[in-house]
């Protein structure tokens, strides 16, 4: 399952939800309660029927849904013991296939199984189309699917550093109002100081992944109005089209690998920057060989101490720049002097850091620069965005830059599109695993030397 795996509400009606735990037999494997989550995925795990254009067969039970490749992703950057700071869902049913568990269960990551026998495994059907652009595809799900909500994340994954959603702005902000709620809620209730992680309250890292569906001139407006709740948005380049009522996107179910206008992208996310420029989110475009283009407005670095922001691992605190918009009670004078003090009230023009903002494209790994036919390494590009996903907030959970994040982000999914379903992870002869025969790491540094400028 790629880009469009929780796409369109009412495509299926949602199975009437129960409490984790309430239903037969769920919540068999948990995570300890002192796990420390980097990232966790709001996505749904989905089994996939992929049919390609003949001659070549369709597959069956492939492991897929936005959550599982995004989980892939952070989990590609994550080697043990670090893959256990890797948290999501898997939500099994009656038919579910116990290889598929075993296969799980290698990745050594927090993931939370669940079955319930009553029901059926959330599936689905991928065709793609034959013609120039034999990436375009179309996805219906073919037994009920099961949405999650924050009330699903068990209390070490409710702690994640960064979340990852796929869903449209309404359901977006609903999730997010719901998982901030119940993080502050889980904080006033925390256990005694001598817990680490009951030092300060930690707003999460939200990663933004807009359903195509409703990637459409209708729902700009609210589009714009849940910006300022997320740190990341990340549609495709024919999603952001769509929305901006350029054409694509409106649940064509692209995965971003048609042509890519680049001025076309600069111009779009420039106009979403000026639509609310006091508001601070970062723009992620993915567009497919081309890579991804990576908007921010600028503004005024908080310090460190404000906001109450947690640590990275071993890293510096995530940087986190002025919110909130212009209102009719707004204290302009107050406003531009917040601009030139520092904590104390004093000026201190000198020592207040400014970000001067970003506007980047960033190749994929198996784009420009390659040495090598980058085309023919692509074998499916299912879920190969929702991995760069799971790649960028992995990375900016653990502190890197944004321009860092995106390289995580590509070369995670430079191992996802290289086969039908999951790339194949083994030990090497020094005890390293790889990925495919490669070392992820081995990947990143060549990546990042090849593009750095």
């Amino acid at each position: 399952m790629g880009l469009n795996s929780d796409v369109s509400p009412d495509t299926v009606p949602d199975m009437t939800r129960s409490q984790p735990g309430a239903g037969p037999d769920q919540d068999v494997e948990h995570i300890p309660e002192n796990q420390e989550i980097d990232f966790v995925t709001l996505g749904m795990f989905i089994i996939d029927e992929i049919e390609f254009p003949p001659p070549r067969a369709p597959v069956h039970d492939i492991p897929g849904g936005a959550g599982t490749f995004a989980a892939l992703g952070a989990r590609l950057l994550s080697p043990p013991p670090l893959s256990r700071t890797v948290g999501w869902i898997v939500d099994r049913g009656s038919d579910f296939p116990p290889a598929i568990t075993s296969l799980l269960t290698t990745w050594q990551t927090s993931a939370h199984l669940r079955t319930d026998p009553t029901r059926l495994t959330t599936r689905g059907w991928n065709g793609y189309t034959a013609g120039p652009s034999p990436d375009r595809r179309a996805f219906r799900y073919t037994t009920p699917k099961r949405r999650l909500a924050a009330r699903d994340l068990a209390a070490p994954l409710l702690q994640a550093r960064a979340v990852h959603l796929i869903c449209g702005p309404a359901r977006c902000r609903a999730l997010v109002t719901d998982l901030l709620a119940r993080r502050r809620a889980a904080y006033v209730a925390r256990p005694p100081p001598h817990d680490p992680r009951a030092e300060r309250y930690a707003r999460p890292l939200i990663v933004w992944e807009p359903v195509p569906d409703l990637c459409v001139p209708a729902e700009l407006l609210n589009c714009t109005n849940v910006l300022p709740l997320v740190d990341v948005c990340s549609p495709n380049h024919e999603e952001l089209a769509g929305l901006m009522g350029d054409g694509g996107g409106g649940g064509g179910g692209g995965s971003g690998g048609g042509d890519v206008d680049a001025g076309e992208v600069e111009r779009h996310c420039e106009q979403l920057l000026a639509s609310i420029s006091l508001q601070s989110y970062t723009l992620v475009v993915r567009a497919g060989e081309k890579g991804c283009f990576v908007a921010r407005n600028g503004g005024r670095e908080k310090h460190e101490g404000i906001g109450g922001e947690g640590k990275g691992r071993g890293k510096a605190r995530r940087k986190e720049y002025v919110r909130g918009g212009l209102r009719h009670d707004t204290d302009m004078e107050a406003l531009f002097a917040g601009l030139m003090q520092d904590a104390e009230g004093c000026v201190a023009r000198e020592e207040i850091e400014i970000d001067p903002g970003i506007e980047k494209w960033v190749p994929a790994y198996y784009g420009k620069g390659y040495a090598g036919d980058g085309a023919a390494k692509v074998v499916d590009p299912t879920g190969g965005g929702n991995t760069f996903l799971g790649g960028l907030a992995v990375a900016l959970a653990r502190g890197r830059s944004i321009e860092e994040a995106c390289a995580w982000g590509h070369v995670a999914a430079s191992f996802a599109i290289e086969q039908v379903g999951f790339p194949v992870l083994t030990v090497d002869a020094e005890g390293r695993e790889t990925w495919n025969g490669v070392r992820v790491q081995d990947r990143l540094r060549e990546f990042q030397e090849r593009v750095q400028p």
